[in-house]
């Protein structure tokens, strides 16, 4: 690790980064918000995503979509107070590797990469970043839809190849405007409201179905109908997927319910690719069922390069990058700042995890 020291050092706090959630964002905003008070920075950036990949699941720890092992960081560890991190995979027997750590600080929307019991266990407090990356990917998300449904990457790859297709302007191949279309969100937290009001000014006729969330007043006067999932897949003519990964979520978008979809239409998915049965996807792409993708995760992931799906020309692919933004970077960090500033001054936080 890097260190910086004050004069006068009460606290040391390590920041674990990467190459998007860079550690100089994070002293930044730290040292702004917390000014005069002496702390010790230390910093490690972790060579991902270029070299290390993260490990989604292991059977043999109790944590998530993590970079490296838990021993891997134990030296880290040893004499913080506070942790900022990113991808570190936080355990019980981490936790014992680090006797004053009292603060994690998780720069994600959910603390997945930290044994949560474990940290309750020993008192420390746990605060995370929810919406840090919401902007990013619902400007994705639309920006997915639009480069599918108007042809942009096929067109790019036809004039890149000197081929400059007209058939891109024939009645039978062009595609709709957002205005002529239903679009269809399920999920309306952080991601999903910003994609409705994203849409809006497009015209377009909106749906939501979210079980734990009532559209407000100024919702439905603009236009906004909250109805259930499977009517909301029959009128959509456009399905964009937004909710987290739970039990009752996972496989929801099923062959029934791709099956049930309005002939032509499309589906995007930006959230993760455990809520998609791709092989009923890549059916339905191929008979002309729908008539085509966005799609910025998968299941597996990566994909493997022979998936049949990866192939078909109906379809716009992109490598799980929807929330990769330096906005959504420098807003985690402001975020974690605020927080450690409060916890410091005796204060709740703000994005406390339970």
């Amino acid at each position: 690790m890097t260190e910086t020291e004050p004069t006068a050092q009460t606290l040391t706090i390590g920041i674990i980064g990467d190459g998007f959630m860079k550690p100089a964002v994070f002293e930044a905003a730290l040292r702004e918000r917390l000014g005069d008070r002496p702390v010790t920075l230390r910093s490690l950036e972790m060579d991902w995503p270029l070299r290390l990949k993260t490990t989604k699941h292991d059977p043999t720890l109790p944590v998530g979509e993590f970079l490296g092992r838990p021993e891997d960081y134990f030296d880290a560890l040893a004499d913080l107070d506070i942790l900022v991190t990113h991808l570190t995979p936080i355990t019980a027997e981490s936790l014992r590797h680090a006797p004053r750590l009292k603060v994690i600080a998780v720069a994600r929307g959910g603390p997945v990469n930290i044994e949560m019991a474990a940290a309750r266990a020993r008192g420390i407090t746990v605060v995370n970043t929810p919406g840090r990356n919401a902007s990013a990917v619902a400007e994705f998300t639309v920006a997915s839809l639009l480069a599918e449904t108007r042809n942009l990457l096929r067109g790019h790859r036809s004039v890149a190849s000197g081929e400059f297709a007209r058939s891109f302007y024939h009645y039978d191949h062009v595609g709709p405007e957002l205005c002529e279309l239903t679009v269809g969100i399920v999920g309306y937290g952080d991601i999903g409201t910003r994609v409705a009001r994203l849409l809006q000014p497009f015209g377009c006729k909106i749906l939501i179905y979210d079980p734990f969330k009532k559209l407000t007043e100024e919702e439905r006067a603009a236009g906004l109908e909250a109805c259930d999932l499977d009517d909301l897949v029959r009128r959509a003519d456009v399905v964009t997927l937004h909710p987290r990964v739970t039990p009752e979520t996972k496989g929801m978008m099923s062959r029934e319910r791709i099956a049930a979809m309005k002939p032509g239409g499309y589906i995007v998915n930006t959230t993760r690719g455990q809520v998609l049965d791709y092989a009923a996807l890549h059916e339905a792409l191929v008979s002309g069922h729908l008539r085509g993708a966005a799609l910025d995760t998968f299941d597996p992931e990566p994909p493997p390069p022979d998936w049949p799906l990866l192939s078909l020309p109906n379809v716009t692919l992109s490598p799980h990058i929807a929330g990769a933004s330096r906005h959504s970077a420098h807003k985690a960090a402001k975020m974690i700042a605020e927080d450690i500033a409060l916890i410091l001054d005796g204060q709740a936080p703000l994005y406390p995890c339970k």
